[in-house]
């Protein structure tokens, strides 16, 4: 292993890879990275970043791989040469240092997972890694070659950022055609989470695999469903369902032979946690998880509730903390897809049967509105749209993923909806907001054929 890391130019001091759970929480403890809740779940504080910094994520330009990327505001183009700069300054502050090694995998299909090896300088970053990717057999883990290296040295200082081309001292860069990504001045655990994702989204269209920022779960005759949707459309809480098995809850591909998770994980947000609406997400709250930027009183009772430090506290914990689950995290062609979507303004039905085109509309516009509330300084409801429900995180045009959704859907015979989980009759102030039972019962007649 240290010969491996020499070759990528790094010299660690010592090297601690794929730990166990116990070995994990004992390492963040000794070096007082966490502390311990009153069920003895490690809590970390992410540091100035608690959330995600997309004006800071960049892409490689270079001749294989920049004829197919929508660069723009999402995917900013970074030279090669700084590309090469910023990635001595990280290995230079790796070494001679402690690092942790997370070796395992993306994707549950065998055929299509990405070998994936993450290098931190933070112990609770492998941790992390540890509980969100798809763990490795011990004989897996003998002969692993990854594909894929994440490099995270969130301490790394680049003063010349801007002779560089970045917009701050922060950065995230994809190289995709020499796959690897480099993180520096940011602690965040979800970017290496998402820059792992954006790499899959580029990579699996180019085999035929349809990448999704969705959930997905599935019923007892192994009949499969997707969610799209984002944040504040019931996403999460829909597509968990005591009679179906949960797939996963964020990330998944769509191949000739089905749909599998991306991940081994769950990424959870834990503000305003109430242990009757989401029992799974409490529950999984014990040893092994990783909650991050939690408030807690003296004897470590965490404060759901509290968001003085972030609204965006986060849940980690591995997929099988859940109980109901299906444990291969794949599933069939999808019989249902279900387009989540909380319209503020009362203007869309509460469901609609989409053919293949309108699905494909949708799909590219993305659309929901914040509501106040969920963002400051949110008074009135204001529509966003996010192409592909994830656009974020996907690097190829738009219309790539677009026509690679109608082609899944003509030939396997899926059939989309869209589900409004806002407002009837009325905008928001005048109308009223769709009742969670209502829409759980609209899901059972989509899910059950009823309609």
């Amino acid at each position: 292993m240290f010969g491996e890391m020499e070759q990528l130019g790094i010299i660690p001091s010592t090297l601690n890879r794929n730990l166990t759970q116990e070995e994990w929480r004992a390492q963040e403890l000794d070096r007082k990275e966490g502390r311990l809740s009153d069920n003895n779940t490690v809590i970390v504080n992410t540091g100035i970043y608690t959330g995600r910094s997309p004006k800071d994520r960049f892409i490689v330009r270079e001749k294989s791989t920049e004829h197919l990327i929508d660069w723009g505001e999402i995917n900013q183009p970074l030279s090669e040469e700084a590309f090469d700069e910023l990635e001595k300054c990280v290995k230079k502050e790796m070494n001679g240092k402690a690092l942790f090694v997370f070796d395992g995998f993306a994707g549950a299909d065998h055929r299509y997972r990405l070998p994936l090896r993450v290098v931190t300088l933070k112990a609770w970053q492998g941790h992390f890694s540890h509980n969100m990717f798809i763990r490795t057999t011990p004989g897996e883990l003998e002969d692993f070659v990854p594909e894929f290296t994440v490099l995270n040295a969130y301490s790394t200082e680049v003063d010349n950022w801007e002779e560089l081309g970045l917009n701050s001292k922060v950065f995230i860069v994809l190289n995709l055609d020499r796959k690897i990504a480099i993180i520096g001045g940011t602690e965040y655990g979800g970017e290496i989470k998402k820059s792992v994702f954006s790499a899959l989204n580029f990579y699996l269209p180019l085999k035929g695999v349809m990448p999704m920022h969705c959930s997905a779960n599935i019923g007892k005759n192994d009949d499969s469903a997707l969610f799209f949707g984002l944040s504040g459309t019931g996403k999460t809480t829909l597509s968990t369902d005591p009679d179906r098995r949960l797939i996963g809850d964020d990330e998944h591909g769509w191949s000739d032979d089905g749909i599998f998770n991306f991940e081994g994980g769950c990424y959870a947000k834990t503000i305003n946690l109430d242990p009757n609406k989401e029992p799974d997400i409490y529950n999984a709250i014990r040893p092994g998880a990783l909650l991050e930027n939690v408030v807690t009183d003296e004897k470590g009772v965490v404060d759901y509730n509290d968001g003085s430090i972030t609204e965006n506290t986060r849940v980690s914990y591995p997929l099988d903390y859940i109980e109901n689950i299906e444990p291969s995290e794949q599933g069939g062609h999808p019989n249902n897809i279900i387009f989540l979507t909380c319209d503020a303004f009362g203007v869309l039905p509460p469901i609609s049967k989409l053919t293949t085109e309108m699905a494909m509309y949708h799909f590219l516009s993305g659309y929901t509105a914040k509501v106040a509330g969920t963002e400051r300084g949110i008074t009135e409801p204001v529509a966003t749209f996010s192409t592909c429900f994830g656009a974020p995180f996907m690097p190829q045009y738009p219309t790539a993923y677009a026509e690679l959704l109608g082609d899944k859907l003509k030939k396997h015979g899926a059939q989309a909806w869209l589900v409004n989980t806002g407002w009837s009759g009325g905008a928001y102030g005048i109308g009223k907001r769709i009742d969670l039972p209502v829409t759980r019962r609209m899901l059972s007649a989509i899910l059950n054929n009823e309609l």
